[in-house]
């Protein structure tokens, strides 16, 4: 096949001022690099594409491709993930991960958490879109408060841990100020904390692995919190678990599974379950777009623990969404001359 590739490439975005922090989510030189060579590992030619104004360019001047493997995050916008896909919509090209709808749905966490919260278990929650609305919150200390749409840990560290009423006022302030976005406040679960990995779409998604996350001496204590993310290497193990002898994984397992499908993702990412002070495992969020960085990031940890070389499972990926694309049997738009 002929396979686009787009992504936002982080040194491309830290080159024109942004931060960090800022571009967390967004992929590294060494991620884009491993995604393309395994794609022609597997037979396939590619073109990299880059982010979505190049995409659209691209487009405009008439170029098509059989797939579009997608990593792009955005930047801008409580959409942001969802721009890639609801362009390549507009001219009927497949792509890999969930579409514009789930994209959009599942970055706002309390939409997500609203959806699947009658079939699976998750924290108690209120949003925060200014100060003024912690005057309402009646949910019993500890809390956790983080930004409504962020992942890969951004404005979560020590103090996202809320023990009284003057450090929820701080957390809040600042993710309100720093984010410029409401903030999730939810029940503290002080438990176990999974992330479980997924391929496949609907009935034939399937759980690849469960890794759990076991925060080292030398981490920032109870939270994988941004600084132990960026630095899991040192900070952080991730032990592969299995639900065949544990029965708390078991349950993490089948709870995120049912809103792997009510959330209609696609292809392959990540749950991330946390447990109660009862130890019943809770779903915390839900990644549709995983990162790929063969080294750093969870689902390609978790698919070399279970013996899953890369390039099988960017393979795996692939093989989803052109299964997808052959059930669904899609319209092609017509090259521009």
């Amino acid at each position: 096949m002929l396979i686009g590739f787009t992504y936002d490439q982080r040194s491309v975005y830290l080159a024109e001022g942004y931060g960090e922090e800022e571009t967390a989510e967004l992929d590294s030189d060494h991620t884009i690099e491993s995604i393309d060579s395994a794609l022609k590992a597997l037979g396939h030619s590619t073109v990299r594409i880059g982010h979505a104004r190049d995409l659209m360019a691209r487009l405009t001047a008439g170029e098509r491709w059989d797939l579009v493997f997608n990593i792009c995050e955005g930047l801008h916008g409580t959409a942001r993930e969802s721009q890639v896909p609801a362009i390549l919509d507009v001219y009927g090209i497949p792509y890999t991960f969930s579409d514009a709808g789930q994209l959009a749905l599942t970055i706002n966490k309390a939409w997500t958490k609203a959806v699947i919260g009658r079939a699976v278990p998750t924290p108690d929650y209120v949003v925060i879109n200014d100060l003024q609305d912690l005057a309402e919150v009646t949910l019993a200390l500890p809390l956790f408060a983080k930004p409504l749409s962020e992942g890969t840990g951004k404005g979560i560290g020590p103090g996202s841990i809320i023990r009284d009423v003057a450090g929820l006022m701080e957390q809040c302030r600042y993710v309100l100020e720093t984010f410029q976005q409401p903030v999730l406040v939810e029940t503290f679960l002080p438990g176990r904390e999974f992330t479980v990995s997924f391929l496949g779409t609907g009935e034939h998604a399937r759980v690849l692995g469960t890794l759990e996350i076991v925060l080292l001496d030398t981490a920032e204590p109870e939270v994988y919190s941004y600084v132990n993310k960026e630095e899991c290497e040192q900070r952080v193990e991730c032990r592969l678990v299995s639900g065949e002898s544990d029965p708390v994984v078991r349950r993490a397992e089948a709870h995120a599974l049912k809103a792997w499908q009510l959330l209609e993702c696609r292809d392959a990412g990540r749950i991330d379950m946390r447990c109660a002070v009862s130890g019943e495992p809770h779903f915390i969020e839900v990644n549709p777009l995983a990162g790929l960085n063969p080294f750093h990031s969870d689902l390609p940890i978790c698919a070399t623990a279970i013996g899953l070389s890369y390039v099988e499972l960017i393979g795996r990926i692939v093989d989803s969404a052109s299964a997808r694309v052959a059930a669904g049997v899609p319209v092609a738009v017509e090259k521009v001359a």
